[in-house]
């Protein structure tokens, strides 16, 4: 049976493949081939580097993923803590999450195809099509927006598991609630005062960054193991 460290460790690498693969689409792709406000800049961007953009839509398909098995090696570390908040972390964590990013895909692969301008879209004119594809990279964004709500929800089962776990740090677990609360203001910040959204992400930052703590600490540290039964 595998110890309670290793399989933090292992939620732990898990996490980091997360963290890693989940900025590509959502920060590196846009700031290579979004021009803010120009939507024939965009579209002829996305057509001309065709290759990477295909790559951000195989990022958020790892994305997808990669949030399953990051809830259930969670789930085997933390069932024995409470095995009802376990599941309920698994279900807001990985399995809602896992639906928003194949679901949101359809945007990225539309906007695609739009900016490619098959014949059989030839009825429609460039700028059109051009407007059309910058509608569903916004719908995309939008859908990232939305899913905030879920990247928070689920940091409270997780913080309150980590909080009454033995073998975690239990300021780990006070961070994530934190965390989650500061996504849940994100996600209506961007759909109620959108203008702000930059703003109250800079001022949440140091919020944002539990997660962060709570994968290092995964990673490096593992987990205390519990002696007796």
């Amino acid at each position: 049976m595998a110890s309670i460290k290793k399989n933090a460790r292992v939620a732990g690498f898990l996490y980091l493949l997360l963290v890693l693969a989940g900025p590509i689409r959502l920060i590196y792709i846009p700031s290579k081939l979004f021009v803010h406000g120009n939507a024939t800049a965009t579209a002829n961007n996305i057509a001309a580097h065709e290759s990477l953009f295909r790559f951000g839509i195989v990022s958020d398909l790892f994305v997808g993923t990669i949030v399953i098995f990051v809830a259930l090696a969670l789930y085997r570390l933390l069932k024995g803590v409470d095995q009802r908040l376990a599941v309920l972390m698994v279900i807001l964590g990985g399995v809602l999450p896992s639906a928003i990013y194949f679901l949101n895909v359809l945007n990225d692969a539309a906007a695609l195809t739009l900016a490619r301008g098959p014949d059989f879209l030839s009825v429609f004119e460039k700028p059109q099509r051009d407007a059309l594809a910058m509608l569903f990279l916004n719908l995309h964004g939008q859908g990232f927006t939305a899913g905030e709500i879920f990247y928070g929800l689920w940091l409270f089962p997780l913080g309150v598991l980590t909080f009454r776990s033995r073998f975690l740090p239990r300021f780990l677990g006070v961070w994530l609630i934190i965390n989650g609360f500061a996504y849940l203001v994100l996600s209506f910040t961007g759909f109620l005062l959108s203008r702000y959204e930059d703003v109250v992400s800079n001022i949440l930052f140091p919020a944002l960054t539990g997660e962060i703590a709570f994968m290092l600490w995964l990673l490096i540290m593992g987990a205390k193991e519990q002696s007796g039964g």
